[in-house]
Parts: C-alpha cells; structure tokens; sequence
C-alpha cells in the first residue's frame, strides 16, 4: 500500500490549471525547497500548478528533511535496505502522479516532473516505466540508477532534459553522460543536456533557464 506525500502547493498565476509541473526534492531536503522556483518560472507558465511533495520518508543522516530511500554510503544503511525503501517509494510516486491527474483532471502529456539529486534519481527510474509518457523531465543533478536494466523495462521515453554542475562534488558529473548514453541506447530519440559551468550540487540561473525553456516547450507554451 502506498503513502500519502505531504505536499506544498503553488497555483496558476492565471487561476486556471492546464498543466502541472511536480518538483522532487533531494536526499535530507523536503518540497518547500524546491517550491519556491514556482516564483521564478510561475510569470512564463501562467497556467501550470506547480506541486512539491514531500518524500516519503525521515531522513536518516538529516531528521529535520526527508528522504526518498536510504543511502548506505551516507546513512550507514544497508544494501538491501536501499533498496526495499526504494522500491516502495517508486510504488508511492507511481501513486502520487496517478493520483495528481485524477485530482486535477489532467493528462500525462499535461505533466512535467522537474527532479533535483536524488529526486532525479527517482524520476529517471519511475517515468521511463509507466504505461503512457509524461510531457518531459527535467532532470538536475542526479545519476540514472541501474543503466544495464532500462533497456529491458522501459515502457515509454518522456523528452528528458539532464543538467549537471561542473563542480558537483555530491553527484559526480560524469553522471550526466553516462545517462545520457544509457538512455539513448534504450531508444530514447529526445534527450538533451546542458552543464552549467562553475555550479557544485545546485541550480544555477542558466541552468534554471534552460530548464524554463524547455518546460515551456513542452507544455505548449512556446
């Protein structure tokens, strides 16, 4: 059975929802800390709602922030712990995203998924696995986990956007080429990269712009 995920909230700036974007935040982090990039990209989407749910867990290695599934190398936790609390947090995002579009009446080619860290992580492997594609991910900072499976599970390919910082000494860079392999070997026809220079683990204004490009693009905004 799946969790329900606190979830922060920020509407349309027209009042009417024709689209949604849904941040996942990183490990030790929580929703509201991507939820306020609403603000920014809002004015350009005017009819997006903009959702960040919290994971779905307490975060070991930082309690006052949650976190998607334990990471041995940070938290002490095990192997087989990592991944027991993946897998149940990929059955509680499949959940959330389904219950998102029932909510609020929308498509999967009405929803964009913008993921930072471990919130890419956990997108790169829930998207590509679901029956009918969402509009595209933006996908910051993170890793594709398990390449050598895509290939063998992917159902459907969601437009994917990677951007890394150059100087990420919490993700290593390298991250984003080998995804970026992984997934056109798997088939992917659209996918796209941008590395913003001088940026360690975060967002930077070019990145974030990039970003709204391509949100808007696939939304139909542009």
């Amino acid at each position: 059975m799946s969790r329900a995920l606190q979830t922060g909230r920020v509407e349309p700036v027209s009042g009417e929802i024709r689209s949604v974007v849904i941040f996942l935040h990183g490990y030790g982090a929580n929703g509201a800390d991507l939820l306020g990039l609403a603000e920014p990209l809002g004015p350009h989407m005017p009819d997006t709602l903009f959702l960040a749910p919290d994971a779905p867990e307490t975060c070991i290695a930082a309690p006052m922030g949650f976190q998607w599934f334990p990471i041995p190398w940070i938290d002490g936790s095990s192997e087989e712990a990592s991944r027991e609390g993946m897998a149940r947090a990929v059955d509680d995002l499949n959940a959330f995203l389904d219950g998102v579009m029932i909510d609020e009446d929308l498509l999967p080619e009405q929803v964009m998924v913008f993921g930072f860290s471990q919130g890419t992580m956990m997108a790169l492997h829930v998207l590509p696995r679901r029956e009918d594609p969402i509009a595209g991910l933006c996908a910051f900072s993170g890793r594709l986990l398990d390449p050598e499976l895509l290939a063998d599970e992917v159902v459907c390919r969601p437009p994917v956007l990677l951007v890394h910082g150059d100087m990420d000494d919490v993700v290593p860079v390298q991250s984003l080429p080998q995804a970026a392999e992984a997934l056109q070997e798997a088939g992917w026809t659209e996918v796209y990269a941008h590395i913003m220079k001088g940026t360690g683990h975060g967002i930077a204004p070019d990145g974030l712009s990039v970003a709204a490009a391509f949100l808007r693009e696939r939304l139909g905004y542009a």
